[in-house]
């Protein structure tokens, strides 16, 4: 028994410094998420030069958030850094599909797999305020292709069939995604099924009046 406050005091120091860090974590998280909420308002007022810039300040800050938990792997896969790390995933898919880029892989954006796959359905549905944006301003070949991105990435995640655990509820997310999509589709071909209609009135007013 000696040798159990050696040990006790030794835990407690381990417990200090992992502590310390995970508050460390905690803020650097929700700075990241903050700036990839402002880097999609950006996007989605087509403001891209600012968007590209608060998109690489974000990335720096997931760099700089998980070289502080490198000695403390655990705190990785906290539901913080890896929400935080979902949102990244977000920011850098919706930008690059707004501005008809490749889609970044985890790699590029340098997120494990559960995080990029449901930043990726996240950002499928962020996807449909942009769509509507598109449909208010008359530019709706545009929001079919932001529709058909939703539908590829869709496509897609129902692939993937493995528990929970592993995918951080993507099945969840994929639901969730389902339902926008067929929201936004609705929203969408209302909208062409106007166009066609006002587009035969005006032909048979033209007929008329000629």
């Amino acid at each position: 028994m000696d040798n159990l406050d050696t040990i006790i005091e030794k835990i407690r120091s381990t417990f200090t410094t992992r502590n310390a860090a995970r508050d460390l974590t905690l803020n650097r998280s929700r700075e990241l998420i903050r700036y990839c909420s402002l880097t999609i308002r950006a996007v989605h007022r087509e403001e891209f030069d600012e968007a590209a810039k608060l998109l690489a300040t974000a990335r720096q800050a997931a760099t700089a958030m998980k070289a502080d938990i490198l000695e403390h792997p655990a705190l990785y896969y906290t539901g913080y850094t890896q929400d935080s790390l979902k949102e990244l995933t977000e920011a850098c898919v919706v930008f690059a599909i707004v501005r008809g880029e490749p889609i970044p892989s985890p790699d590029d954006i340098e997120v494990d797999e559960a995080a990029y796959l449901n930043g990726l359905a996240e950002a499928a549905s962020e996807l449909r305020r942009r769509c509507l944006d598109l449909i208010r301003r008359d530019r709706v070949s545009e929001a079919e292709r932001m529709l058909t991105a939703m539908d590829d990435i869709y496509a897609q995640l129902v692939t993937i069939d493995f528990p929970d655990a592993l995918t951080g509820g993507l099945r969840r997310t994929t639901d969730t995604l389902r339902a926008v999509l067929e929201r936004t589709r609705g929203d969408l071909t209302t909208t062409l099924q106007q166009e066609k209609l006002q587009k035969a009135l005006n032909e048979m007013e033209h007929r008329i009046v000629g």
